[in-house]
C-alpha cells in the first residue's frame, strides 16, 4: 500500500477496478491485500490510482 507525502487524483474505487476489469470486488479486494496492487485507506474505503492499476495490468499475466 502506498504511504507518499502526497495523494494522487487519479484514484479509482474498487467497483470501478472491477468493472474495468470484469472482476469481482472481492478479486480487486484480494489484490489489493496480497500486495500485488497498491492501494490507498481511507477510513474504511480503498482507492488505487490509475497508475498502480495500470502497473498491475502491465506485470498480470494471463493464465492459460
Amino acid at each position: 500500500m502506498t504511504q507518499s507525502g502526497s495523494i494522487p487524483t487519479d484514484l479509482l474505487t474498487v467497483a470501478e477496478i472491477a468493472a474495468s476489469m470484469r472482476v469481482s470486488k472481492m478479486t480487486v479486494y484480494r489484490l489489493m491485500r496480497s500486495g500485488a496492487m497498491e492501494s490507498i485507506r481511507f477510513g474504511r474505503s480503498y482507492r488505487v490510482s490509475e497508475t498502480a492499476l495500470q502497473r498491475y495490468l502491465e506485470t498480470a499475466q494471463p493464465e492459460h
